[in-house]
């Protein structure tokens, strides 16, 4: 699984890229891609919208299986990739490519109780 260094990890398998202006980029993990398998709708959440750590902000849906996605911190959502949602199916081929939403961080020390990679490979390994 390709688990890129210099991300941050929750357990629920988002990735966290921190943005030097206070902002957090999250996405899903190659690891949880190739678990739900095809990728085939997204729901994401609008502008505006206040994210909540560990509280669903939208779906993900696969052949497979439909999954929440969890905020793995805390901020309003400042940016939504529209354009993935009208083609889920690219987070099958580039997973840490196609990011999901953009959020103003409430308080960006929060990120240091995520994940790194690491850490996170050897949590997938586990499970």
């Amino acid at each position: 699984m390709n688990t890129p260094n210099e991300l941050k990890y929750a357990t629920t398998h988002e990735w966290v890229r921190l943005e030097s202006d206070g902002t957090a980029t999250l996405g899903i993990t190659d690891f949880a891609q190739h678990e739900l398998g095809d990728v085939v709708y997204l729901e994401l959440p609008d502008e505006g919208r206040a994210l909540i750590a560990d509280e669903p902000f939208g779906t993900v849906e696969s052949v497979k299986a439909v999954s929440d996605l969890v905020a793995p911190l805390n901020g309003e959502v400042v940016k939504v990739n529209t354009e993935l949602v009208d083609a889920p199916e690219a987070i099958n081929t580039d997973p840490y490519g196609c990011w999901m939403v953009v959020v103003k961080l409430d308080n960006p020390a929060e990120a240091d109780a995520l994940m790194s990679a690491e850490q996170y490979v050897a949590f997938t390994e586990e499970g």
